[in-house]
């Protein structure tokens, strides 16, 4: 999550590439980002504390020494994969935005791409951060502070593009517009509502600038 765009460019198509079914390709950065594109896949359905090094090492045709050799610990792994998630995120969700101006254009291409993204599962097991802000909420460390320093960073964008936008509570607004998103992802997840997410556009539709 975040707004962070330096050191990458967005695909022609505005959408990330997820990594499901790509294998380690030799040492170095390629192997490193094969891993990645697994870890996130894993963990927005199964969890990051179900991310181990093993359970990678399995899937990818790896040993654990090699993987051990990119992730030296299950901690750096988890703190690793929500870096991954953050990336794939703004690629899909901030960097088309940006070709709006600030304000409430900016506002709205960011709540557009936010829901549409929840909505194409860019993540197998839908929102990752909805998913692993409910499993470490409670949790101290390290992981929940990456992870509150993303969230955080998205909703800081989210207020700063409302103030801009001239909106009376602009944190007000930037709580409203996650909430709507969050609960049409819980409903699809949960109930298989697929509804849930015209009903969350017409919500931010009355809310937004």
């Amino acid at each position: 999550m975040g707004t962070r765009t330096k050191g990458r460019t967005a695909p022609a198509n505005g959408r990330a590439a997820p990594g499901r079914g790509r294998r380690p390709d030799g040492e170095g950065g390629g192997a490193r980002q094969a891993i990645l594109d697994r870890a996130v896949d894993l963990a927005s359905s199964e969890g990051l504390e179900g991310l181990t090094i093993g359970r990678l090492a399995a899937e990818l045709g790896m040993s654990k020494s090699g993987l051990f050799g990119h992730f030296g610990s299950k901690e750096d792994l988890q703190l690793a994969t929500i870096e991954e998630a953050s990336r794939r995120f703004v690629g899909e969700v901030v960097e088309p935005a940006l070709r709006e101006p600030d304000g409430a254009p900016r506002l709205r291409a960011l709540t557009d791409r936010y829901l549409d993204y929840v909505e194409r599962q860019v993540f197998p097991g839908g929102c990752f951060f909805a998913a692993a802000s409910t499993e470490f909420d409670d949790r101290p460390g390290a992981v929940q502070e990456r992870l509150r320093g993303a969230i955080g960073a998205w909703l800081a964008e989210l207020e700063r593009q409302a103030g801009l936008a001239g909106v009376a509570d602009p944190k007000l607004l930037a709580f409203e517009l996650y909430a709507l998103v969050l609960g049409a992802n819980s409903n699809y997840r949960l109930f298989g509502d697929a509804g849930a997410f015209d009903r969350a556009r017409r919500a931010i539709d009355g809310l937004l600038p």
